[in-house]
């Protein structure tokens, strides 16, 4: 049996079921999700359910890592209703027009549709039976992790488009990395012959010239970006495999794009100032922050 490869996912998603509980009681449970730092639950459901909310918390916990989680449930139960009518409203109406019949010596019999068109006289008796909610809660506690499948599914297929960018981004990052320890030889003469020439006029012809030698290859030395070069081709490999392991990535791949970051200004550092080769250098090392930035934006929604 193939093993599914291992995907990383968006804290984007939605999924939504409606089920029958029995002939009386049906419900729409859904469940949508967004961005968040945490795990943030918030449950709507209809009063008297506080048994059921526990549960589904619980599994939320146990399915979901990251994400501001929002599951609303409603139910919608027939009403069984009884026509009849106010039978003391009535008897009250009747004894009344007697009353006054005997009282005031007229004749006639109380006319029963003007007595039915009083206010309050007819009605029916709605019945709500909410007998059944243990059966929905069983029912939403069965569906709730299928439901939550599909959620994650969605997810995942928003993750992988996610990584597709930023692998992309990776790719850009590793080519600008690639032009900067391509011009490094020559950005290291040029700032050797920058820092002879400003040595040479700041004390004379007259230098002794190992001395010079010293000086430049030790200003040189600290200007050196090949090990900013290996730490960003280290970053870059890590943020790949960080990726291609899946699982709750969004926090790690934020702590790389911040070493990334530091890597590129530290590069920008050194060779500021330094003309020919140094200046494509400097627009090598703002396009790495500028891409740094793009990937930034984009792993705030993974979880």
């Amino acid at each position: 049996m193939m093993e599914t490869a291992p995907t990383v996912s968006s804290m984007t998603g939605f999924a939504r079921v409606a089920v029958a509980v029995n002939a009386q009681t049906t419900y729409v449970l859904t469940v949508k999700s967004v961005n968040h730092r945490f795990l943030d639950l918030h449950l709507r459901l209809p009063a008297g359910l506080d048994g059921l909310e526990i549960e589904l918390r619980r599994v939320l916990k146990e399915h979901m890592l990251r994400g501001h989680v929002e599951l609303t449930l409603q139910v919608d139960r027939t009403t069984a209703a009884r026509g009849g009518y106010n039978r003391e409203l009535v008897a009250a109406y009747v004894a009344a027009f007697q009353a006054a019949a005997e009282e005031f010596e007229l004749q006639g019999q109380p006319d029963l549709n003007v007595i039915l068109r009083v206010p309050g006289v007819l009605g029916s008796e709605a019945r709500t039976d909410d007998a059944d909610s243990p059966l929905l809660a069983a029912s939403v506690l069965e569906h709730i992790v299928p439901l939550l499948g599909e959620l994650k599914a969605m997810r995942q297929r928003e993750g992988a488009a996610l990584a597709g960018i930023l692998h992309a981004t990776l790719d850009r990052l590793a080519a600008a990395t690639a032009g900067v320890a391509k011009l490094r030889p020559d950005v290291e003469r040029r700032c050797q012959q920058r820092l002879t020439e400003r040595l040479e006029a700041a004390v004379g012809a007259d230098i002794n010239q190992q001395r010079l030698l010293e000086e430049v290859a030790l200003l040189v030395e600290r200007s050196d970006v090949s090990e900013e070069i290996a730490r960003m081709e280290t970053h870059i490999q890590h943020f790949r495999d960080v990726l291609n392991t899946g699982g709750e990535t969004g926090k790690k791949l934020d702590f790389l794009l911040q070493e990334m970051n530091r890597e590129a200004n530290t590069l920008l550092s050194k060779t500021a100032g330094v003309a020919g080769a140094g200046i494509r250098i400097t627009e090598l090392g703002l396009a790495m922050k500028a891409e740094v930035e793009k990937a930034r934006e984009q792993i705030m929604n993974l979880e």
